[in-house]
């Protein structure tokens, strides 16, 4: 039986992978680009924003859990900063490394169970991860279908 970091540790990896897919086939030109906003639907972002913002949650998750520091990464992850999929690309495999460095950390199941303040109460790590990971995918979908919106091409497969 497989256990539950491995899951977790799966999980975030095929995430990761996804966005990478998907950044490979959106132009830099289509990057940012909006759909149709209407008066009746939420906000729509591009699949750039959304990417940012999937990875920004794992960010801010793993940063927290390495350094105990919770910053929202919407500073250096707006679109002025990061505004081509290379330097999305970039952005990603450094939130990859921070998230390694997160389950370096963990050595059996049991670390899961261990409360941090996150920020504002106190939370399992296995708490923590189970949101990170439903905001992320969450994210990611909104890009995959922005992407959907604005291309006739296939989404990745990963």
């Amino acid at each position: 039986m497989k256990s539950q970091i491995e899951i977790f540790d799966r999980q975030f990896s095929f995430l990761h992978s996804r966005s990478n897919e998907l950044l490979k086939l959106i132009s830099d030109d289509k990057l940012f680009q909006r759909p149709r906003e209407l008066n009746q639907t939420y906000q729509m972002f591009s699949c750039g924003e959304y990417i940012l913002r999937s990875a920004g949650k794992i960010e801010q998750t793993f940063g927290g859990i390495t350094t105990r520091l919770w910053d929202d990464p919407f500073e250096w992850t707006l679109p002025e900063e990061l505004s081509t999929a290379a330097l999305i690309g970039e952005y990603l495999t450094e939130v990859e490394r921070t998230r390694l460095k997160g389950f370096s950390l963990f050595s059996s199941d049991e670390d899961l169970r261990r409360e941090l303040p996150a920020p504002e109460k106190l939370r399992t790590i296995f708490e923590i991860l189970i949101e990170t990971l439903a905001r992320s995918e969450h994210f990611q979908g909104r890009a995959f279908a922005i992407f959907q919106m604005l291309s006739d091409e296939k989404l990745p497969r990963v």
